[in-house]
């Protein structure tokens, strides 16, 4: 009984220490994981093992990624693509969203400005556009950044929630 509830605290600390996505801890199996998004209302997808769903008012397609069966990112990508000029004001508004909400801080990137000719400097030369941000709590290991991407002159944006302890640190090199 004692054990058990020991466990159960431990577990609990654990949980309240690790980046969230939707609220929910970014730890456990991807089959644990899928079914608290399903609960969220999220729908799961089987033929391309995403679910399907609203986040930030964006249709969007959400992957589960483990390393050694633990959840360590969430990918949420954007369902739809559009042109360049809206891909910077969606770029320029979730820079914005981030930078002022109080959990995190930036730790890379910058807002995009009307000159930056993203068509040209993604195919010419090869260039990424992200941002990234820490949380304030640092006793939490985690991070967010989100980067633009591109398929035939379209684009979208891919945001990933990333719980650092259960990255890949090279132990199976």
């Amino acid at each position: 009984m004692l054990l058990g509830l020991f466990i159960s605290l431990t577990i609990n600390v654990l949980a309240q220490n690790t980046i969230k996505f939707l609220g929910i801890p970014i730890d456990g199996t991807k089959r644990e994981m899928i079914s608290k998004l399903e609960a969220k209302g999220y729908e799961y997808d089987s033929y391309n093992d995403c679910l399907v769903g609203e986040f930030n008012g964006i249709d969007v397609l959400i992957a589960v990624q483990t390393i050694n069966n633990r959840v360590w990112r969430i990918g949420v990508v954007d369902k739809s693509y559009t042109d360049e000029a809206n891909i910077k004001i969606r770029f320029n508004n979730l820079f914005e969203q981030f930078s002022n909400n109080s959990k995190y801080v930036r730790l890379d990137g910058n807002r995009l400005n009307e000159n930056d000719d993203i068509s040209y400097e993604m195919t010419v030369h090869n260039k990424r556009y992200d941002a990234s941000f820490g949380l304030v709590d640092t006793s939490i290991n985690g991070r967010v950044w989100y980067t633009i991407g591109e398929v035939y002159g379209k684009y979208n944006i891919a945001i990933f929630y990333e719980n650092l302890n259960n990255a890949a640190n090279g132990d199976d090199l």
